[in-house]
């Protein structure tokens, strides 16, 4: 029997989460989907500057899995900028973070508007 897959925390939905080519007639070429989990590792590693390591810490995941889910986002990344092709980020096994601040390093939970102390009001949106 497989091993279940452990479900990857993320801090936040995507303010965006359709991307497509403005400078050419979009013809019926497929979309690429990129997990939540995916762009969670793009959001951390080259926008918040992390390394797999803190990572994986923050997604409460193994490093390796950080490694393969980021070497999986990269490609579909290079997918749609080489073929112009829409990227849509959807899906994934996570959990969305709640703002407990568990040793998350991120900031993203404390950059929020309604976060106060130790987490976000309970009224808040998770966006």
């Amino acid at each position: 029997m497989p091993r279940p897959c452990k479900r990857r925390r993320i801090c936040g939905m995507p303010q965006n989460r359709r991307f497509l080519p403005s400078d050419i007639i979009q013809e019926k070429k497929a979309t690429v989907i990129m997990g939540l989990d995916e762009y969670e590792t793009i959001r951390l590693i080259d926008f918040e500057g992390m390394n797999q390591e803190e990572c994986a810490r923050s997604m409460e995941v193994a490093r390796t899995t950080v490694q393969a889910i980021y070497n999986s986002a990269r490609r579909k990344l290079a997918e749609c900028l080489v073929e112009g092709k829409e990227l849509y980020v959807d899906g994934g096994d996570y959990i969305l973070c709640e703002g407990e601040n568990r040793g998350c390093g991120c900031g993203h939970c404390r950059r929020r508007p309604n976060f106060k102390g130790g987490k976000c009001d309970e009224n808040s949106s998770n966006v």
